[in-house]
């Protein structure tokens, strides 16, 4: 059973692009993988951006840079 864990911040995707990024990431699987798309599971992690860091900051503080 394979399992894909997708992590993107909060504000990160609407419900129908997490619909998309679920169909896509199973049929990536079974397209190269072989898997079978009703024993593939996929969960998205939505993570605050004060909780996500790059580069030795939050990605707030980078966001309000831009």
């Amino acid at each position: 059973m394979p399992f894909v864990n997708i992590k993107i911040t909060k504000d990160g995707a609407t419900a129908n692009q997490k619909k998309e990024l679920i169909k896509g990431a199973t049929q990536l699987l079974v397209d190269v993988l072989g898997k079978n798309p009703a024993t593939t599971v996929v969960v998205i992690d939505e993570v605050e951006t004060d909780n996500w860091g790059i580069g030795g900051e939050t990605v707030t503080d980078r966001r309000s840079k831009n």
